[in-house]
């Protein structure tokens, strides 16, 4: 049985890409778009999008209520995305969760109502396969080398910094490094901002350039050495596969899943 997927956000670069891919995908149905602009309109009337009779909405509550889908992929900005999050999960359709920006109380009251429900909801910071492995490889290597910085690069049009990849990154090496303030204690800042953000006592560093896409490395350093662990996505392809793997995991979950990590390194 085909899975039935609406998604948010087609017009956008990756929105574009997973629809794309959903269509093109044997055992996924594309069943609905939600887009702000595009109301009554069929995806085929939006360019570079697959010429399908697929109809298109821009109040989510009249299209969950209007069309029968299993999943709901997210890929828009974080105050739209956790609305329509709430709202597919009083629906009892899964959410897939590509925005990120998301705080903590509100990633609270999205486990409370997904595992209330007992359905399936995955939000992740980055779809990247290799992005999800850089992060894995940075909590190891946090345990022996806890001077540590994070630097993350992204495209100019991305809203928040610092992106929920590093944000994520930051979170796993906490939870194997010993909290410890880097640098010298008489640091001082003659231009405020220029050593980053600080998170338990490391730095994270957020670049914003047009041909960019998203790059990140995580910079240890040691006596005598350094250890750098890097990821780079040139181009959108580079989520599809973590997308397509998201949506089909998210039918076996009973509750809220944050980071692709935590279903993909248990396979």
């Amino acid at each position: 049985m085909n899975i039935k997927v609406i998604i948010a956000g087609p017009r956008g670069k990756m929105g574009s890409e997973a629809v794309n891919m959903v269509y093109h995908e044997a055992n996924f149905e594309l069943v609905a778009c939600i887009d702000r602009k595009n109301n009554g309109k069929q995806v085929k009337d939006i360019e570079g999008l697959p010429d399908i009779e697929i109809p298109i909405f821009d109040n989510p509550n009249e299209c969950f209520q209007n069309v029968n889908a299993d999943v709901f992929v997210d890929l828009t900005i974080p105050e739209i995305g956790f609305e329509h999050t709430k709202l597919a999960l009083q629906y009892n359709i899964r959410p897939v969760i590509g925005t990120t920006g998301f705080t903590k109380d509100q990633i609270t009251e999205l486990t409370y109502l997904s595992n209330d429900k007992q359905i399936g909801c995955l939000i992740a910071p980055n779809f990247a396969i290799g992005a999800v492995l850089m992060m894995q490889f940075a909590q190891m290597a946090a345990k022996f080398f806890p001077d540590v910085e994070i630097i993350e690069k992204h495209h100019d049009q991305k809203l928040d910094a610092p992106s929920g990849t590093a944000i994520k990154t930051a979170e796993l090496i906490m939870d194997t490094r010993n909290a410890k303030n880097q640098g010298h204690p008489e640091e001082k800042e003659t231009l405020q901002g220029a050593r980053g953000a600080n998170i338990d006592g490391m730095r994270i560093h957020s670049m914003r350039l047009p041909g960019l896409v998203a790059h990140q490395e995580v910079a240890f350093g040691s006596s005598g050495q350094t250890l750098t662990i890097k990821h780079d996505s040139y181009n959108r392809q580079s989520f599809m596969e973590g997308i397509k793997f998201a949506i089909e995991e998210v039918m076996l979950l009973k509750g809220l899943i944050y980071g692709l990590e935590n279903i993909l390194l248990n396979k």
